[in-house]
């Protein structure tokens, strides 16, 4: 997915050495918390338990799970991952995550500190509770999984089967979180209408693809609207495609909103609240200018049938 322009490492966080400390709450602190949080819990571990076996106070873990605490030190992350029992690839992408900079911006750049195949961006998006976007290919919670294959495959060509498998699983069991009975997440979609042109495997691929999209915008947490080639560029710029991400209060607590960002060769995690307004103020200029949700329908079904 091409960012249109986000290119730069400006935002970049530095590596820091094995004794340093972070400061702040941000992106990579926050999901190094839920990552803690949820090893913690698949144990069947309370805090205080915890706490007991890696010889630190209760306050402590629970500032670590809630991405609050004042100081990260990475002995205590891998004391955490040995006792919690983290395979190697988790381990590796929590001492990551904790020697990430407090940037209000983070550039999290593929290979850099955190492994390949640790996902920082699915363990944010499992915790929002409403995601909008505008995208130039079909998102992945609403890929099918031919569609999906096609695409896994083209990224890791050389990938074996059953890992190519594997990660098709994954996005289709990732889903879940659309078209579950209890709270599911609200989306709401722009896509370009290159998508439904754009062939992604073959032609019966494609009009699955744009069925399964007319259907699932008929689900009330679901907004799929097609902004038409006619719109020319209503912003005057390419934004490229973007995720904001909002996420529901919990225990009183707000979590900042966070506009996500995909390079070719890395992800910027937006937090300022300007950078977040303003990526807001340009997803309702292109609501102005799309296609309404019954149009987009009518139009992905037309291109099914021509497809």
């Amino acid at each position: 997915m091409s960012t249109g322009g986000f290119g730069s490492a400006d935002g970049r966080t530095t590596q820091g050495s094995k004794q340093g400390v972070v400061a702040g709450s941000t992106v990579p602190r926050r999901q190094l918390g839920r990552h803690l949080r949820e090893l913690r819990q698949e144990c069947g571990m309370s805090i205080a338990e915890l706490a007991k076996l890696v010889e630190r106070s209760a306050a402590t873990i629970q500032r670590l799970e809630t991405g609050t605490a004042e100081r990260i030190r990475l002995w205590d992350i891998e004391e955490l991952c040995r006792v919690l029992d983290a395979d190697e690839t988790m381990t590796e992408g929590l001492k990551g995550l904790a020697q990430q900079g407090n940037t209000e911006s983070w550039w999290h750049e593929y290979g850099d500190l955190i492994p390949n195949d640790f996902d920082v961006y699915i363990g944010l998006e499992s915790a929002a509770d409403q995601l909008t976007s505008f995208q130039e290919i079909v998102p992945g919670l609403f890929q099918t999984p031919r569609y999906a294959h096609t695409l896994i495959s083209a990224a890791r060509p050389h990938g074996p089967a059953p890992e190519v498998a594997r990660r098709v699983e994954m996005r289709m069991r990732r889903q879940r979180m659309v078209t579950r009975k209890t709270r599911p997440v609200s989306v709401d979609v722009i896509l370009d209408e290159s998508v439904l042109h754009r062939v992604v495997g073959d032609r019966r691929t494609m009009a699955e693809q744009l069925r399964r999209l007319a259907d699932i915008g008929t689900l009330p947490n679901v907004k799929i609207r097609i902004l038409p080639y006619s719109a020319g560029v209503p912003l005057g710029d390419l934004t490229g495609p973007y995720i904001t991400l909002d996420f529901a209060p919990t225990k009183g607590r707000q979590e900042p909103s966070v506009v996500y960002v995909e390079n070719y060769t890395g992800n910027m995690y937006l937090e300022r609240p300007e950078s977040v307004d303003r990526y807001r103020s340009a997803h309702a200029s292109l609501g102005r200018v799309a296609l309404d949700e019954q149009a987009s329908r009518n139009l992905l079904r037309r291109a099914a049938k021509e497809h």
